[in-house]
């Protein structure tokens, strides 16, 4: 196990650092001097965030509506005659605990960007609160961890997922803590931790059960002098504060899902979810980060100053294969695997230290890691800054939806079957018209065993039931689609022209035609998307 950063003062009265580096100016300077720099860090990588309160990410839009939904139903009676909301055990609540009664004193906007904010943040300080807690001080390790915070599972939009990542490495450190302390505080903290993780994704109480097992599992040969039956009893007392996890899950909607939904094992996801770690918005940018970060990290290991906890390289394999195991889709939800990957190397770095002795080495590699995490911001910020007008111009034309309480339409311009990042901001932006206009939208999230909101018996038939793909023009065009017979079988946008009153075409070209002049009329032409009202 690697030394704690400050060991005990010897003869002399002088303080020394556990790498045998004598002067307490070593000691002072050097902590003062890494707390200042992950302060710094932090504040950058939290720049994007804090400026745009309507960040390009995917499927935000869509869960900011259902924040919308949950705070103004009540009094909103165009909301309350399409949705419903009904409070369930349903590990995917935090977000939905945390916004709404915040969005009663701030606008939703607002709202959803404070929990970006505690988003980004969480992981951010939990990164460092693990390293401090395994290795007793501020290490510049975690900073390496910060560039790939914006990574194509963040720009996706899984809120509750990257809160639970965070809450996660906070509940890792805590056990740390108290793991020498008497057993009950340490199993009370951790169930209560493992509850506030169920609640806030299912992977996340996963990935935790793996970090604990990684920490555990070199203490039973370290406490070699403790009887055997004694530290097994203890390893195993582990898995106790998920005894009621499994409660919570079994007695969930969301269990069901299980037995009804498809599984699905993709090779192809395997090797997108590795490059997720690192993607964002540019190929070339990516690769030169993820190799500018390499060589820093190579360099301090030839150097002998980057230590991995051995816990760190037991989560690396536990991850790796429960990574390989895991399917594509299942629990009718998608990218189960591909955003494992990221979690486990955030994870790996923060049980890792870098402690650098020598001053201007330590400057060098703070410079260095600094700059890394403000290329990143740069690049996120430049992206943003026009992928927000993209956002801010879909919520400019639901000014043109003429009667609150419409009922909206979405579909695809062409089927598209790889939606890249630069178009993420557009993927669920129509749902922008249930926080603008008290909408009906076809394509939000009301799907069983998975959302606490519902849509009301009289128009189910309305919306989708699955997170699947948008119908194309071609087949809203098609002769069966405005003609054919309706029925349980039917798809939703079976006699649309009919059952609803706008549609939005997104991944729309600049020139792209009417598609029928006949039945829709344009009101609004914007960057990549197009609203009609339908005749």
């Amino acid at each position: 196990m690697v030394e704690p950063y400050a060991s005990q003062s010897g003869k002399s009265g002088r303080t020394s650092t556990a790498i045998g580096v004598p002067v307490p100016a070593l000691l002072v300077s050097s902590r003062a001097m890494e707390v200042v720099l992950v302060a710094l860090a932090t504040a950058i990588v939290l720049v994007p965030v804090v400026v745009y309160p309507l960040p390009p990410l995917a499927d935000y839009p869509n869960h900011l509506a259902r924040m919308h939904v949950i705070a103004s139903i009540g009094s909103d009676p165009d909301l309350a005659r399409y949705y419903d909301i009904h409070w369930q055990i349903i590990p995917n609540l935090i977000m939905d605990f945390v916004v709404p009664p915040f969005a009663r004193l701030v606008d939703i906007y607002h709202a959803g960007q404070a929990f970006t904010v505690i988003c980004v943040l969480l992981v951010a300080s939990g990164i460092f609160a693990l390293n401090r807690a395994l290795f007793g001080g501020w290490s510049m390790a975690g900073i390496a961890a910060l560039p790939f915070l914006y990574n194509q599972v963040f720009l996706v939009g899984l809120m509750n997922y990257w809160f639970g990542i965070g809450l996660g490495m906070w509940a890792m450190a805590a056990w740390i803590v108290l793991r020498d302390r008497p057993w009950p505080w340490r199993l009370l903290v951790s169930t209560l931790f493992a509850a506030a993780l169920f609640f806030s994704h299912l992977a996340a109480v996963g990935i935790y059960a793996l970090a604990l097992l990684a920490f555990e599992v070199p203490r039973l040969r370290q406490r070699s002098t403790t009887p055997l039956a004694r530290r097994l009893v203890d390893f195993a007392a582990t898995g106790l504060p998920f005894l009621p996890v499994l409660a919570l899950l079994l007695a969930s909607p969301t269990w069901a899902l299980a037995r009804a939904g498809e599984i699905e094992w993709s090779l192809t996801g395997k090797l997108e979810g590795l490059y997720f770690v690192v993607s964002t918005y540019s190929d070339v940018f990516d690769l030169a980060l993820a190799a500018a970060v390499a060589a820093v990290v190579a360099l301090a290991a030839l150097r002998k100053e980057l230590r991995v906890h051995p816990a760190g390289w037991i989560l690396l394999g536990l991850g790796t294969v429960a990574f390989l195991a895991m399917p594509d889709i299942t629990l009718t939800a998608y990218l189960v695997d591909q955003r494992l990957p990221v979690a486990i190397v955030l994870w790996v770095i923060a049980f890792t230290s870098m402690q650098v002795p020598d001053r201007s080495a330590r400057y060098g590699f703070a410079v260095a890691l600094i700059s890394l995490v403000a290329f990143r911001v740069a690049e996120v910020g430049v992206y943003w800054a026009k992928l927000s007008r993209q956002t801010a111009d879909m919520r400019a034309s639901t000014r043109f939806i003429e009667q609150r309480g419409a009922r909206v339409l979405v579909a695809e311009a062409e089927a598209v079957s790889d939606v890249d990042a630069l178009d993420y901001g557009l993927t669920h932006a129509g749902c922008l018209a249930i926080i603008e206009r008290s909408a009906l939208v076809a394509d939000a999230f009301v799907f069983a065993g998975k959302q606490i909101m519902s849509m009301r018996p009289a128009y189910h038939r309305l919306v989708g039931s699955t997170d699947g793909d948008l119908p194309g023009l071609d087949e809203l065009t098609d002769k069966d689609a405005m003609s054919g017979p309706g029925g349980s079988d039917a798809p939703y946008w079976q006699q649309w022209q009919d059952n609803f009153d706008y549609l939005y075409v997104i991944y729309t070209s600049a020139d792209e035609a009417n598609p029928l002049p006949e039945r829709l009329t344009l009101v609004y032409s914007g960057r990549r998307f197009q609203l009609y009202k339908i005749r």
